[in-house]
């Protein structure tokens, strides 16, 4: 007990959540048997580390950093304009078209939201949008980034549980384009309403073959890492280190944009991101090695088996307590600590190990955008200036439209694991 009062108290103070993590899993191990316990604590810090699949996280941060600072990013936003921006609502529908493109770049949700919140929303204000509305389309597409695969916390979960990262991968991309389809549909529902722009003219059929020359180069991106990892070619972490080849050939070669000295700063971002979340990893195996030797995990699959054995009902409550915990907690950090917790309650109810993932993840990516302090509405709240309550309100559809998508493919598993079974993963 007092190793979780230390944890929330740390929180409610500010305290960085990977020292909130270490402090509490310091308190844990004094806990389980004093200095004893306390001296094997690095060997665990370092043994959480020592997992090969980690390696692609870092290329998988650093190729995304060089796809934005070459401009791809601005080549594929073009690409999605041509292709819906005719459309009633037309840039709000190329917002999402452009997370699903945007996914291979960088695969995380809030740095997706700050990018947007940067260039889309200020245009969509001057396109007649408002900015409240802006900023509540771009939240609802952020989390299509992380689940459209290449997805860092899909490394994570994978490397943690055991779980093929490329059957994950593989059951992302259902759940990503179901989630921007259905959105749009909710900007195409809501036009009237919301007042929203009129349709423009069409882009000419030489226009959009100008464009899909243009971003061509960027569409490889996704094509190269995923045709690699389900193809069986590439692992995982291999994949990611040929996405930073591609991008410096096409930065030194192609479009030869890119400096030695923006090289060395994309490093040194890269480092930045990297340590963060390996600080987290590292610090959360002292916790959840005292969660485990105080049965913590299998003391809550009781319980919640005690209150209910039906196997949807039990869906339902492992998506609550991610999604309430995700909007006050790092992803990464619930993913070390919750999954050991709640993953033996998914085996318990016959969930099949990609299946429990995909729910996991998506509720988590979901999370983000959830009112009242999901990081994706902090994000944009500070990126675009508007306040975090009238982001929220316009918020409500999409929300809902995306649980609703959570709900069908964690309680449909031939849905969900649709493209895993035909690509062999499950």
């Amino acid at each position: 007990m007092i190793v979780a009062i230390i944890f929330a108290v740390l929180l409610l103070i500010g305290t960085p959540i990977g020292f909130a993590i270490g402090l509490a899993g310091l308190a844990g191990l004094v806990d389980m048997g004093g200095a004893q316990f306390l001296a094997m604590g690095p060997s665990r810090m370092f043994n959480s580390l020592d997992v090969f699949p980690f390696l692609a996280m870092p290329f998988f941060i650093l190729a995304g950093e060089i796809m934005n600072h070459i401009g791809i990013t601005s080549q594929l936003m073009r690409f999605a304009q041509v292709l819906v921006g005719h459309f009633r609502a037309g840039l709000a529908q190329a917002n999402m078209v452009a997370s699903v493109l945007f996914s291979g770049l960088t695969g995380a949700a809030t740095a997706d939201a700050a990018a947007f919140g940067k260039t889309l929303v200020p245009e969509m204000v001057k396109q007649g949008y408002r900015r409240d509305y802006a900023c509540a389309v771009t939240a609802a597409g952020s989390i299509i980034g992380p689940t459209i695969p290449p997805s860092g916390i899909m490394v994570v979960y994978g490397s943690l549980m055991g779980v093929s990262i490329g059957g994950l991968f593989a059951a992302g991309i259902l759940p990503g384009l179901v989630i921007c389809l259905v959105c749009m549909a909710v900007i195409a529902l809501g036009a009237s309403s919301q007042d929203l722009p009129g349709a423009t003219t069409r882009a000419s059929a030489r226009e959009m073959a100008k464009t899909f020359v243009t971003s061509f180069a960027a569409l490889l991106m996704p094509v190269i890492i995923l045709g690699g990892i389900l193809g069986g070619i590439v692992t995982p972490t291999e994949a990611a280190s040929v996405a930073v080849a591609y991008a410096l050939f096409l930065g030194g070669v192609v479009y030869r944009n890119i400096s030695f000295n923006a090289l060395c700063r994309m490093l040194l971002r890269t480092a930045v991101i990297s340590g963060v979340i390996f600080v987290i990893i590292a610090f959360a195996s002292m916790l959840g090695w005292w969660m485990s030797f105080n049965r913590v995990p299998q003391l809550i699959a009781e319980t919640v088996l005690s209150v209910s054995d039906n196997r949807y009902i039990v869906i339902l409550l492992i998506i609550a307590v991610l999604m309430v915990i995700g909007t006050i907690m790092d992803v990464t950090a619930i993913l070390i600590i919750l999954t050991p917790v709640l993953v033996p309650l998914a085996n318990q109810i016959g969930l099949e190990p990609i299946h429990a993932g995909i729910i996991f993840i998506v509720a988590l990516n979901i999370s983000l955008m959830t009112p009242p302090v999901g990081a994706c509405l902090f994000v944009l709240s500070s990126v675009t200036g508007e306040t975090l309550e009238r982001i929220a309100a316009k918020l409500w559809p999409f929300l809902l439209a995306q649980i609703g998508i959570l709900i069908l493919f964690a309680f449909w598993e031939d849905l969900a694991l649709l493209i895993p079974r035909l690509l062999g993963f499950a």
